[in-house]
Order: structure tokens, then C-alpha cells, then sequence
């Protein structure tokens, strides 16, 4: 099978909308995306056992040679389609897929080479491109399927289905396409002279050469537009001419396909931000390294020698099984803090599996279950541990010994990963897909009545066992990582932690909420009304549509950015007419999606109070790529800190029964801290060794003055430019920050650097060596991939620098709070305190502190955090004590 590259990553381009293909760091993906999906479907239908795809290297071929204006009409090549084609050219790398692109000739030129001589070697030929002229190729061994709609539907074209579609063979294309011309090619066709008149002429002469000849006797007008054109399609039938002949540097025989870098791949998927689980799963399911491989048959791989438990005989299969490792994978509710387990499954390495449901197990195996699970000298693997740990702990049953959590194992080896779903790691990384319980793959487990539930302990053992397999497959790749200690020490410690965090929750106090929930909603009516108001007429505030039309149209304000849909009128361009415009709009604008995003975050919130009173957030430990945690249902990361109303908000979280108060702690300037210790810039570990106040020191040396002189303007560029650095702001984006123009914004980087130039040095240093490893790491060893760093694209390339600059400094800090929550809670054990850990948000921690316990606790928890790590700008804790989040802020 031999793939035109361009003609189809244009198409897909054409077929997706660009705005819904677009990563965080701006480069659009929709050509690369399907392009990518039709790949994988006709690898699928087709399983081609050869494979190439051909690419334009450039217009200027020796058809542009022959004839200047050859392509000279086609429009400018997209700006978000650049890039996309050096996306391609990876990705078919990462599956080790050969591709051609040749100085001087088209990829038809490459197609026509290889077609040819494959169908003389014997080759059975396909040829998916979205190019007519490729139907000359057609023959009893060369088919081309050619894209009808997007690229999701192909038609085949066989030497009888050109015939039928043209009324002549394909060896007659070339002929049939110099009189027809194409417009798309910049080939002049002949005036008043079609596809039916061509191929009359053509079935009528035999040969486009007798016609020629002939032309004389070519009657009427179109007789003469022939004979008045006859150079033209001279030189048409020359262009059209596919070279089949030309030297390349591979064979026909030398584009057997080869097994995928499947750590590649997977690394490249996560880059483009390809969320689709399907797409993955269907992409590595057409590697042909998988067939190989005695894992990639799923009745041979996933299934194994189970057996439905009966009562009584967990307590003998785990006294024989339950020393090894073994995988255990479970099927559990859990909603506003509460849930059970609904059956569980255990598989060894050897074969033998079990599944139970743990309501039926009588006491002998619910006490040998729970002091195995319990045992932290067996050893257990787990996928997504947190979850089993938090809800079996409704069943009163601990969990010890977890010695490998293959989602956490695959987030340490691919931290951008999106998704780390066990059924896309099963086929990435053992080559094979998981049955389930609708699809159960084969002879269904004896031993139960039920035919359903015969699939589901069959899906759930196999589940287990591919746990447990791919625990040993990650086990290598930890260790070929550096990631060993971090998945021991660090990840799988927090994952217990946040499990006990999670059950516990955070009291709520429902009456003030739903009192804030109804303030924000009166002032979104407010907001609503004087928007009316201030236009004269009723419009929805929430329609784009209306919204552009009453501002520029009705109100004839600055245009913003075109879009596809008009012009922007999101926040960022709010503001900016704000400040063009005497018109109260944009402001009324502004506050009125402040205060309905405020009242969504409030209604969200009494939604998940559960019956005790608490909210329970769900921890997050794979999300963010520096390490840092993330909260969902609900998200308390996104509550404001620094407004009066994200304050209000924060009172509503109050001390619960039982316990005396909360108490907040968190680091004073981690992330300086952290670049001032990586930097060893002397002038900024001055600055935090003065004991003055480090945004008004850093001021003075940046500014020139004295430090009773710094003004708050002085301080606030000064403290945007430092954190700025922290998270690899450009110069841009430090101007967009204080609204001053990017070579204001250069000139105060500059002055900084000429004050810290340890800062400067240690930021080109991360990117050289970042470039040169491909990779950049924490002080505790955790890596970022950042394979952009080498691309020639611009703005990808300057995208993964920002990245290489706050990663180690922004992973660096979110190691160091991860290790201050366990060195907190394993003290406030040890001491046999009652106090516990609730909350981790940024860099806070949040305590529910027991009566008569508060001195202890805040002299411990200071204690325990500035001891986390030592730096040479030294780790600063905060401390402070409420009855509620915002009274115990600091």
C-alpha cells in the first residue's frame, strides 16, 4: 500500500474543523489526526503486509522546469496546515513506516516508481491518494482507492470501474487528463471541451497522438479550440506523465512493515494532545510487532485459568497463591464520599485466577481477604490503586504491599501522556485488548448461573492478570527512567494518603453557601439588566451571536480578532474594549460572567455535599506533567484566593464535629526558592537570606535604587517578572502581564538578567541541556519530554523551551509538597495525634486539627515542611488557624 502523504493530510485538513483540533501550545492537528484515523482504517481493512507514504518535498519540480506556471494558481498553503506535515513525517517514524520525499519530483512521481515495479515483482498494489492522475497506474495489480468524502470514505478504482466512470482504460488517463486540463494544477484546459468530449475524441481516434494528427477532421468550434490549442495539450499530456522509473533508495521489498516504537508513538499521540481513546487503541491494534508477539492473541494472553470462588475457598487459594504477586482488579461504586465494592478478582502470574463477590464471602474469607490485603509483605499491583484503597476502606479492609500501580507507573514514564485508561496501556505496551463483559472473547468461567456474570468475572480476571503483566513490563521501563524511587517513595506514599484525604472530605456549612449562591445569582441579574439598559433593547448576554452584533454593529465598537464566527468577544477582548471605549458594556460584560462564573462554582458546590455534611474531592494524580495534583468533583484548585468573593466562598469549608479548628500551612515563594537554588545566583539567595522583603530587594538591584525608593510599580513589574521566569513567560507574555508593550517587557528582562545572571545562565542552561537529552528532570529525578525542542516548526519549538524552563522549577516544588504532606502525616502518626490531612491545593495544605492539639500540630507541621528538602534559599512555612479555610489563611 503506497500513501500520497500531502494529498491526503490536505484533504483531512479541508474535512476537520481546525478549532477543534488545536493543543494547549497553539498548533492545530487536524490534518495530522485524519490522516491519522484513515491510516489506521485501512490498515485495518486492508492489512497491507508492505507499506510507504510519498511526500511533496516542494513546487518546484521538473514539471514547474518545464512549465513556470505548472501549480502557480494554487492559493497560499495555511498557516495552521505548516507543521503538520513534520508531525506526519514523526509519527510515521514512531510505527516505522517508510516515506519518500524526493528533490525535483512529486510524490506521484515516488507512487508510480514504486506501483510499477511492485506489480512487476509480483506485489498485489493499493494506492490511496486523492489525485485522479494516479488512474493511469490502474491495472489487474494495481488498484487506487481514492477518498469520496473527507477521507473517511474511499472508492476502489479498478481498470473496469475507470472504464465505467470515464468510457476508457486506464492507460488511456493521461491521454483523456491533457485535453481535459486541470484547473487545480494550473493546466490549461480546451474551451468548450469537457470529460465527454474528450473521452468521445479519444474512443473515436484510438490515441491522443492520432487525434493529434487528426485534428483536421475534428469538426465545429470545439474542432477548432482543439487545433488552437494543440502545444498546450502537447505539453498537458507531458506534466500528466507519472515518472516510473526513478532511482530511490528503497524497494518495493524493503517496505515490509516493522513493529511500532511503541514508547515513541504513544509519547508523539500524547504531543498532538489525541484524546481519543479509540483512535489509540485502533492504531496500536494494527501494529504488526503485536502479532508477533505470543501476548497480542487475546484468547491466548488475556485469558486465564479462572474460577468462580465459592464460599470458603478464598481462605486455601490464598494461603497457596498469596505470597507471589498477584494482580487485583475490582469493580467499586463510590459517589459523595461513599461506596462498596462489587466484586473483585486476583490472577497470578502462573495463570490461576479467582473472582468473588465480597458480599457472599463468608467470615473465614472476609478475615483471611483482609489481613492479606492488609499484609505489607505480599505483594499486590494494582491499576489506579487510590481508588480500590479508598473504598475498600468502606469495608474496613486496609490496603499494605502495594508495590506497583501501573497508572501511576505509566504517568512517571509518559507524564504527558492524556490518558491513562488500563485498555490503551494494554494494547500499548503488551500488545493486546481486553475483553469485557459485553464481549468476553471466547469459552465464559463454570461456576456461576448466570451467563452475565459469567462475563464479568471472565473480564475481571483477565483485567487483573493484565494488571499484574503489565506491572512487570513498567518494572523495566521505571528503572530505564530513573523512576524507581519516585513511584516507591513518593507516588504510591501520596496515593495512600490522598485515598485517606478523599474519605474524609472537608466539612461544609450548606446555609452559607446556598446564601452566596443566591447573592451571585441576583447580581448576574443585575448585571443583566443594566446591560439592557445600557443598549436600549433585551438581548442574551450568553449568545456570542447577539453579543457581537450589539457591540459592533448596533454600538460600532473596535473591532476584536476575527474568528470564524465573527469577532472574539471572550474575556481577554472585553477588557481590551474596555479600555478602548467609553461604553459600559464590556464592563457590564466582565462582571457578569465573573459573577455567574462564581455562582456555577457555588452551585457545584451543594451539589456535592454529602449526607454528613462534608464534600469529598477526588485527588488527582496523573493530570498535570510537572507532578503537580489536580481536584475534581468539585475542582477546589479553582475557588479565587485573592478576591473578596473567593473568600466568601472559602468560608463556606468550616471545622467539623469533633475536631477544634483548621489549619492552613503552605511554602512563602516556593518557586523562587526553587530557582534560586537550582540557579545558585548569588544576588537572589541574597535576596532571600536579607530578611527584607524579596520583591522589594529584587526591585531596588533591578531598578537602580535604594529599597526605601521602590515604589509599587517597581515591585509589581518585579514580582511578575520573577514568577514569570519561574513559569517560562516569554517577553510577550510578560507584556500582555503588565499591559506594556513586548519591548518594554524585553528591556526589563534584560535589566534583570544584567542584576541576576546566575538566573540567566541556569535558564540557557536547562534549555541546551534539555535539547540535548530530550528531557528535563526535578531535583528528585522526575522528567518531562519535551521532543519539541528540536523541531524546526517555531512556534512549537519556542512552546517546548517555555516548557524546559518552568518544569523543573514548577516539578521541583510539587515534589517538595508532595514529601512535606507525608513527612506531616507519617509525624502526626507517629506522635498518635488525632489532627489529619483534608486538603492539598497549590501549594497549601489544609488540616482539621483535634481539640487541645494546635500548638503540637503547628509546631510539627512547620517543622516537618521546612525539613523536606534542603535548599540553599531555605523553605519558609506559613501557618495559620480558623473555623474556617478563610479564616486559617495566613
Amino acid at each position: 500500500m503506497l500513501l500520497d502523504g500531502h494529498s491526503l493530510a490536505y484533504r483531512a485538513f479541508f474535512a476537520l474543523p481546525a478549532e477543534n483540533f488545536t493543543t494547549a501550545g497553539g498548533q492545530t492537528t487536524n490534518a495530522v489526526y485524519g490522516f491519522t484515523s484513515m491510516l489506521v482504517n485501512t490498515l485495518r481493512d486492508e492489512a497491507p503486509t508492505h507499506l510507504a507514504v510519498a511526500f511533496d518535498v516542494s513546487r518546484k519540480t521538473w514539471r514547474s522546469e518545464r512549465f513556470s506556471d505548472y501549480k502557480a494558481t494554487r492559493s497560499k498553503t495555511p498557516d495552521e496546515f505548516k507543521g503538520q506535515v513534520e508531525r506526519l513525517g514523526e509519527l510515521l517514524d514512531a510505527m516505522n513506516v517508510r516515506r519518500f520525499a524526493v528533490d525535483g519530483f512529486e510524490a506521484d512521481d515516488v507512487i508510480a516508481t514504486l506501483a510499477t515495479r511492485a506489480a512487476a515483482e509480483g506485489f498485489e498494489v493499493l494506492i490511496v491518494t486523492g489525485d485522479r492522475d494516479s488512474f493511469q497506474l490502474v491495472s489487474d495489480r494495481v488498484t487506487v482507492l481514492y477518498p469520496t468524502k473527507g477521507v473517511s470514505e474511499l472508492t476502489r478504482f479498478t481498470p473496469e470501474k475507470v472504464t465505467e466512470k470515464y468510457g476508457l482504460s486506464p492507460e488511456r488517463y493521461p491521454d483523456f487528463a491533457a485535453l481535459r486540463g486541470d484547473p487545480s494544477d494550473n493546466l490549461p484546459g480546451i474551451p468548450g471541451v469537457g470529460e465527454k468530449t474528450a473521452a468521445k475524441w479519444l474512443n473515436q481516434f484510438g490515441t491522443l497522438e492520432e487525434l493529434l494528427s487528426r485534428a483536421d477532421e475534428v469538426k465545429g468550434k470545439a474542432g477548432q479550440n482543439l487545433r488552437d490549442h494543440l502545444e498546450s495539450v502537447r505539453l498537458n499530456r507531458v506534466l500528466t506523465e507519472m515518472v516510473r522509473d526513478m532511482d530511490l533508495e528503497a524497494g518495493p521489498a524493503d517496505l515490509e512493515r516493522a513493529a511500532y516504537d511503541r514508547e515513541a508513538l504513544a509519547g508523539l499521540l500524547d504531543t498532538l494532545e489525541f484524546r481519543n481513546q479509540s483512535l489509540r487503541d485502533r492504531l496500536f491494534a494494527v501494529d504488526p510487532g503485536s502479532a508477533a508477539e505470543e501476548a497480542a492473541a487475546p484468547a491466548e494472553g488475556v485469558r486465564v485459568e479462572g474460577v468462580v470462588l465459592a464460599p470458603g475457598a478464598l481462605t486455601p487459594w490464598l494461603a497457596e497463591h498469596g505470597n507471589g504477586p498477584l494482580g487485583l482488579a475490582c469493580r467499586d461504586t463510590w459517589a459523595l464520599g461513599s461506596g462498596s465494592v462489587q466484586s473483585l478478582a486476583l490472577a497470578t502470574g502462573e495463570g490461576p485466577a479467582v473472582w468473588f463477590d465480597p458480599s457472599r464471602l463468608d467470615s473465614d474469607d472476609e478475615q483471611a481477604f483482609a489481613a492479606w490485603v492488609a499484609d505489607p509483605a505480599r505483594p499486590k499491583t494494582l491499576h489506579g490503586a487510590k481508588g480500590a484503597m479508598r473504598v475498600f476502606a468502606e469495608h474496613g479492609w486496609t490496603v499494605d504491599g502495594v508495590t506497583m500501580d501501573t497508572a501511576l507507573a505509566a504517568y512517571l514514564v509518559q507524564p504527558g501522556r492524556r490518558s491513562f485508561a488500563l485498555e490503551g496501556l494494554s494494547v500499548e505496551f503488551l500488545g493486546r485488548e481486553l475483553p469485557t463483559a459485553a464481549d468476553p472473547g471466547g469459552q465464559l468461567t463454570l461456576g456461576v448461573d448466570e451467563e452475565s456474570e459469567a462475563a464479568e468475572a471472565d473480564a475481571l480476571m483477565a483485567e487483573a492478570r493484565t494488571v499484574l503483566d503489565l506491572g512487570e513490563a513498567f518494572e523495566g521501563r521505571l528503572a530505564d527512567v530513573g523512576a524507581s524511587d519516585l513511584l516507591r517513595d513518593i507516588e504510591l506514599p501520596v496515593s495512600a494518603l490522598l485515598a485517606r484525604m478523599e474519605r474524609a472530605g472537608i466539612a461544609a456549612d450548606r446555609g452559607w453557601l446556598e446564601g452566596l449562591e443566591q447573592q451571585f445569582a441576583a447580581a448576574v441579574q443585575q448585571a443583566v439588566k443594566e446591560a439592557h439598559a445600557s443598549v436600549g433593547h433585551e438581548f442574551n448576554l450568553g449568545s456570542p451571536k447577539q453579543l457581537q452584533e450589539v457591540l459592533f454593529n448596533e454600538l460600532g465598537l473596535p473591532r476584536t480578532k476575527k474568528t470564524k464566527t465573527g469577532f472574539t468577544t471572550d474575556a481577554d477582548a472585553l477588557a481590551w474594549l474596555a479600555g478602548q471605549t467609553e461604553h459600559d458594556l464590556p464592563v457590564i460584560m466582565l462582571r457578569h460572567r465573573e459573577q455567574a462564573r462564581l455562582r456555577s462554582t457555588v452551585e457545584g458546590l451543594i451539589k456535592t455535599i454529602a449526607t454528613g455534611g462534608r464534600i469529598h474531592t477526588t485527588f488527582q494524580q496523573t493530570v498535570a506533567a510537572t507532578g503537580r495534583l489536580s481536584s475534581t468533583d468539585p475542582n477546589l484548585q479553582n475557588i479565587p484566593v485573592r478576591t473578596d468573593e473567593g473568600r466568601a466562598i472559602r468560608r463556606g469549608f468550616v471545622v467539623g464535629e469533633g475536631f477544634e479548628s483548621l489549619m492552613t500551612a503552605d511554602y512563602s515563594q516556593i518557586e523562587l526558592r526553587v530557582m534560586a537554588h537550582l540557579s545558585e545566583d548569588a544576588g537572589l539567595l541574597e535576596a532571600f537570606t536579607s530578611g527584607e522583603d524579596l520583591h522589594d530587594t529584587v526591585a531596588s538591584q533591578v531598578f537602580g535604587v535604594h529599597r526605601e525608593q521602590v515604589d509599587p510599580e517597581m515591585r509589581r513589574k518585579t514580582k511578575a517578572m520573577s514568577y514569570g521566569l519561574a513559569y517560562g513567560l516569554s517577553a510577550f507574555g510578560l507584556s500582555q502581564q503588565l499591559s506594556v508593550t513586548p519591548d518594554e517587557a524585553r528591556k526589563l528582562m534584560d535589566t534583570y538578567f544584567e542584576r541576576f545572571g546566575g538566573v540567566r545562565d541556569y535558564l540557557r542552561r536547562v534549555v541546551v541541556e534539555a535539547g540535548s537529552l530530550g528531557y528535563t528532570q526535578t531535583m528528585l529525578g522526575r522528567r518531562r519530554y519535551l521532543p519539541d525542542l528540536t523541531s524546526s516548526n517555531r512556534q512549537r519549538r519556542e512552546m517546548a523551551e517555555r516548557m524546559a524552563l518552568n518544569a523543573p522549577i514548577q516539578g521541583t516544588a510539587a515534589d517538595i509538597v508532595k514529601l512535606a504532606m507525608l513527612r506531616v502525616d507519617e509525624a502526626l502518626r507517629r506522635e498518635q495525634l488525632s489532627t489529619r490531612l483534608l486538603l492539598q491545593v497549590h501549594d497549601e495544605i489544609v488540616l482539621e486539627v483535634a481539640p487541645g492539639e494546635r500548638p503540637r500540630v503547628e509546631e510539627l507541621v512547620r517543622r516537618e515542611m521546612a525539613g523536606a528538602v534542603s535548599l540553599r534559599a531555605p523553605l519558609d512555612v506559613s501557618v495559620g488557624s480558623g473555623d474556617s479555610w478563610e479564616t486559617a489563611a495566613h
